[in-house]
């Protein structure tokens, strides 16, 4: 018999054990299909169990009755790639899934309906009949790949925000969710796990309620700094009252959570900035966020989005989110970016690393963690108090974890010198030693934990992972705190003590053996071979020391218990240079169908001034083997945009950030074409931090500069 999933009141089972999955959303229409396996893989070293992915109409039946499953479309592909690496999947499957995406996923031709009359997102026959004729398409795309045949696919979810962000509500908003659900059954979707978004009062029908949370809101449209944020208190409030905000909130669910586990599918994994506003995540906005949520009770961390991507080309219009569409936001034409774990080309950030920290750990002690009950003390905190230390424990009376955060987004808590923790035990609590707990961290400790055949007592360290098997193990914890490992009966376990910065580097592997390998770079195991990106000079140190050294690198020494290995690659370095081609003036666009105060952003006239970039290559190469050019774009203005052989290849909102393009994606291009939008000192838009302006206005391109990423299969 295949694996079975099932889910009480505290966490989801998988053959009857408690499960702490990590999900990850990646669209696979917004990226190249030639790299999905690499971007999987990544997503797999990044310690993520499930992949969550819309399916959006829009990018499937932009024509009418005219379907395209093909290029960066071919869903069967994807699927299909899920399950070769080793991760399982959510079919996001709508048929509204808002995502950012024009009409929130609809077609064109059904809005024109809509407009005509069709009452959308009801059991409207006419309406259900183009869900049923999508669906069925989309069916022959997946069939064979659920669950039940082996394959990958072991939930969906059904629609989106319902409810919430328009459809409709009370007892009609379930009964629609029940008949797309029953639809979804008869057409052949089976799966153990049907899901629904149950924030801001979306009804959720019979599925399983999923919700999220993020650092920052920038549909909100506002553009002073927010509120202090309420992810950041450990409390056991599910519902986020940002998310979709810009539309009717109810701060109350539509389910009783008693009788559900606290899954989350929508963590912001980055942030979607708006022409409005333009909050940047970073890793400890997400970082915090996350262990926030494993103190509050959660038994599964999805993040939205885990993969950045592009906005495909349409045959009829643009495919983004705008004020234009009816919408009251604007978002780039192509890009989607999202600042996530992984980026719009691929590239790591710093979200990656402590997304991985947390993965890691529930990859191998996740069953313990899942069905802990969370007792929170104190839970009454209020968003802007920074005085009192925010913790829970997590226990079942003989064992657990202490959790705390003293971290809130664009604020700083203060310092708690010597706090005291104790963990609840039915033979007398569990007293850790003195702590001091500094403005801006976050973490959790251990106590009365099984490791082999030892106990830990307790620990001022966080476990990340086990390596080995049976009496050779190794566990591994990190923290920057005196350990003070505490181990019952004098039988320790042997441990291997990381810092926090060597574990946010750390990913383990399975060669001839378990492997822990640190690298500033970037790390994964791909058909039992170890495969390392990074620059010209890579530098891993691994632990315990390999068998021998890797192919082309060469072992250059020690660092505590890590040996350390280095390879230099002999190469020129390429080079990239840039001149002012042309100024000119951006007459203002069409208005937007809605009166929304700011709307004159993407409207009004803006002065432009365009610059040819020459790039000169050391060696070109294919993208598909990791060979890769990046070019970083420094620049100040209102945003900007690049054209290859005059087509826009992608565009950009300015954050403040150097703009990363991957060449390789393009084919290694010798020359582009940018072109910077000027920001106006009296233009209606959040940023965090402003460029030095020059007669209330700034429109330039400052700097170019490259990197080079070489693959090495070891």
């Amino acid at each position: 018999m295949g694996t079975e999933y099932s889910y009480d009141r505290l966490c989801i089972y998988r053959d009857g054990k408690p499960w702490f999955p990590v999900m990850g959303e990646m669209h696979y229409t917004r990226y190249r299909e030639e790299l999905w396996e690499e971007s999987l893989r990544k997503i797999k070293a990044g310690g993520v169990n499930i992949v969550s992915t819309y399916l959006i109409w829009i990018h499937h039946e932009e024509e009418k009755g005219v379907f395209d499953f093909s290029g960066c479309r071919n869903l069967r592909r994807f699927t299909e790639l899920c399950g070769k690496v080793g991760l399982k999947m959510i079919l996001r499957l709508g048929p509204w899934i808002h995502g950012e995406v024009r009409n929130g996923g609809f077609p064109d031709w059904l809005v024109e309906l809509e407009r005509q009359g069709l009452a959308v997102r009801s059991n409207d026959e006419i309406y259900l009949s183009y869900v049923r004729r999508l669906w069925e398409q989309v069916y022959e795309q997946v069939k064979g790949l659920f669950h039940q045949d082996g394959g990958p696919i072991i939930g969906v979810q059904l629609e989106n925000e319902y409810g919430h962000v328009g459809g409709l509500r009370g007892p009609a908003g379930d009964e629609h969710m029940r008949t797309l659900q029953a639809l979804a059954k008869e057409l052949g979707f089976q799966v153990p796990l049907y899901t629904a978004t149950g924030w801001g009062g979306a009804c959720i029908g019979d599925a399983l309620p999923v919700m999220g949370g993020y650092c920052d809101a920038p549909w909100d449209q506002s553009v002073e700094e927010l509120s202090a944020n309420t992810n950041y208190i450990i409390s056991h409030e599910r519902n986020d009252a940002l998310i979709a905000c810009d539309h009717h909130v109810e701060d109350a669910v539509t389910f009783d959570e008693s009788k559900f586990p606290y899954l989350t599918a929508e963590l912001g994994g980055g942030l979607q900035v708006t022409a409005h506003r333009r909050p940047v995540a970073t890793g400890k906005d997400i970082g915090a966020m996350s262990i926030t949520k494993m103190a509050s009770g959660a038994a599964l961390l999805g993040y939205y989005m885990y993969h950045g991507g592009s906005n495909p080309k349409g045959k009829l219009s643009t495919l983004q989110e705008s004020r234009a569409t009816g919408y009251i936001n604007d978002l780039p034409e192509i890009n989607y970016d999202f600042n996530a774990p992984i980026r719009q080309y691929g590239t790591i950030s710093d979200s990656y690393r402590e997304v991985r920290l947390l993965a890691m750990f529930l990859e191998e002690f996740g069953h313990d963690l899942a069905a802990l009950p969370a007792y929170i003390d104190p839970d009454d905190v209020k968003p802007e108090d920074m005085h009192t230390l925010r913790k829970s424990v997590r226990h079942d009376g003989h064992h657990g974890y202490i959790f705390f955060n003293n971290y809130v987004r664009n604020r700083k808590p203060e310092s708690h010198r010597s706090a005291v923790f104790s963990g609840p035990c039915e033979d007398g609590d569990v007293v850790f030693p003195p702590v001091d707990i500094e403005s801006g961290t976050f973490g959790f400790f251990p106590y009365n934990m099984q490791l082999g055949d030892a106990v830990l007592i307790y620990a001022l360290a966080t476990p990340l992972c086990r390596l080995g098997e049976g009496e050779k193990d190794v566990f591994v914890f990190y923290g920057d705190h005196d350990p003070c490992f505490c181990w019952k009966n004098e039988k320790p376990a042997k441990v291997l003590m990381l810092t926090r910065e060597q574990a946010l580097n750390a990913c383990k592997v399975s060669l001839d053996r378990e492997y822990l390998v640190l690298s500033k770079d970037f790390v994964w195991e791909e058909d039992g071979k170890l495969v390392v990106t990074g620059a010209s000079t890579t530098e891993i140190c691994v632990y315990p020391e390999l068998s021998q050294s890797p192919k082309g690198f060469v072992k250059t020494g020690n660092d505590g218990e890590f040996t350390v290995y280095e390879r230099k690659q002999e190469t020129g370095a390429a080079k990239a240079n840039f001149t002012t081609v042309t100024q000119g003036i951006a007459p203002a666009g069409p208005k937007a169908d809605s009166k929304i105060q700011g709307e004159v952003l993407m409207n009004r006239e803006r002065a432009w001034t365009e610059y040819q970039i020459q790039i000169t290559y050391s060696e070109k190469a294919d993208r598909l083997t990791g060979r890769d050019t990046l070019l970083w774009l420094d620049y100040a203005g209102f945003g900007l945009e690049i054209f290859l052989n005059g087509e826009k290849i992608n565009d950009h909102f300015y954050t403040g950030q150097q703009v990363p393009v991957s060449l390789g994606y393009f084919g290694f291009p010798e020359t582009l074409t940018v072109r910077v939008k000027e920001l106006r000192e009296d233009d209606w838009v959040y940023l965090e931090q402003w460029p030095q302006m020059y007669d209330d206005t700034i429109c330039s391109l400052n700097s170019v500069s490259i990197t080079e990423e070489y693959r090495y299969v070891l």
